[in-house]
């Protein structure tokens, strides 16, 4: 196996460059049993500013700042260029990607309106070769879903939808409000009932949830899965450990003991309401499965964003680090998708194992955890080789989960045996 390098020193400055970095890239790619791995799930923000103001987003509340640079929202020849680049990724890898998404995100997607979308969607559409099935989605805080022509053009394109809602009013409105201060919710709501209507409701894939700590934990759980949506997911708060998140302290499991009541009620309940995606990705490596999100689980990062100025970009919740984080320099009018593999952010991404900490490398429960989600493990000097900010809260809910499960597991192995 061959050495990881963990930093640099910048020529004739003797500063030394955070983690992974260049050397990084060099090194794996010395390694030829290793070969990257083509892209197969691509964010494309359509509109880059917001309705709402929420206090927590990484977009504009957060480190890098960047978007104050950006077009407002993607033009239609950028589309073009995007797509362009898109089909020919997938032609070229047709043979390892039988499926891809792409994922239509902000600030607020629908904010580009209903034409931008369709063109958008019909674009993407047309790009994937003959055998590539392609799958559309995007993330709204669902307050335009209460216009019928956006509606019309999410089904007419099978857009599937995750909606941001952190529970009823009072808990959703702590931090979801307005840019006058006023909540979100009842509109949010009045775009969820609109959604759910029966020719729109197969629409609905996820409902996702900021945890607030102040909020009670059940009382959320019990709103989300109220709203009748497939899957539901719970998001730690970003942070880091150079910016700890909010509600965070050190060596505390606060973010545990408010996630573990919400596990043991939906683990509890037969049947359960809504699939938790958390929950079902603990559950599925602790039975040797696999997992579907990022921090969960050592995955393999196939993961490309274009920002609305066609600049391709690494994970949106990098922002939540340092200015330039998700940069990489490239964009969609002088480079492939392809150039993007050879980014330290990438490469360190898909090494697996060797991309983690050796406190992570060291734990008994690395295969489950994976180190976390990576924005949660930089540190300001050392960079993304360290453990998540959130090691001992994530280190308390898969021991409840795991010891949980398998408990129930045996106890029905020994009555089948009776």
């Amino acid at each position: 196996m061959i050495e990881i390098p963990m930093a640099d020193t910048a020529a004739g400055q003797g500063a030394v460059q955070e983690w992974p970095t260049a050397a990084l890239v060099d090194a794996v790619r010395a390694d030829r049993t290793w070969a990257p791995m083509p892209f197969s799930e691509f964010i494309v923000k359509t509109h880059g500013r917001c309705n709402i103001a929420c206090d927590y987003c990484y977009m504009y509340e957060m480190a890098d700042q960047s978007w104050r640079s950006k077009p407002m929202a993607l033009t239609r020849a950028t589309v073009d260029r995007v797509a362009g680049r898109l089909a020919d990724h997938l032609h070229a890898h047709a043979a390892e990607l039988p499926e891809v998404i792409v994922k239509l995100h902000g600030g607020e997607a629908l904010l580009v309106g209903a034409q931008e979308i369709d063109y958008a969607a019909a674009a993407f559409r047309a790009a994937a070769p003959e055998g590539t099935a392609m799958r559309l989605s995007l993330t709204t805080n669902a307050i335009l879903l209460d216009d019928e022509n956006m509606l019309e053009t999410l089904l007419e394109h099978d857009v599937k939808v995750t909606v941001s809602l952190d529970g009823g009013k009072e808990a959703h409105d702590r931090h979801r409000k307005y840019a006058n201060g006023k909540g979100s919710h009842d509109k949010v709501m009045q775009g969820i009932r609109q959604l759910l209507r029966p020719r729109y409701s197969h629409l609905l894939q996820l409902i996702l949830c900021y945890i607030d700590v102040d909020n009670d934990p059940l009382d959320v759980y019990e709103e989300l899965a109220a709203v009748g949506a497939p899957a539901v997911d719970f998001s730690l708060p970003l942070g880091n450990w150079t910016e700890p998140p909010p509600g965070w302290v050190a060596d505390g499991t606060a973010f545990a003991d408010w996630l573990i009541p919400v596990f043991d009620r939906w683990y509890g309940t037969t049947p359960v309401p809504t699939t938790v995606r958390l929950f079902d990705d603990i559950m599925a490596m602790v039975l040797g499965g696999s997992s579907t999100t990022e921090g969960i689980g050592i995955g393999t990062f196939r993961t490309l964003t274009v920002d609305t100025d066609g600049s391709l970009e690494l994970v949106d919740t990098l922002r939540s680090t340092f200015e330039g984080a998700p940069s990489t320099g490239l964009d969609v009018f002088h480079d492939s998708f392809d150039a993007a593999r050879d980014h330290p952010g990438v490469v360190a991404r898909q090494i697996g194992v060797r991309g983690l900490s050796e406190t992570c490398k060291s734990c008994a429960l690395m295969d489950i955890c994976g180190g976390g989600q990576y924005a949660h493990r930089y540190r300001q000097g050392t960079g993304f080789l360290n453990p998540s900010v959130f090691c001992a809260d994530l280190t308390k809910l898969i021991v409840h989960i795991r010891d949980r499960v398998i408990a129930d597991v045996e106890a029905l192995a020994a009555t089948q045996e009776a």
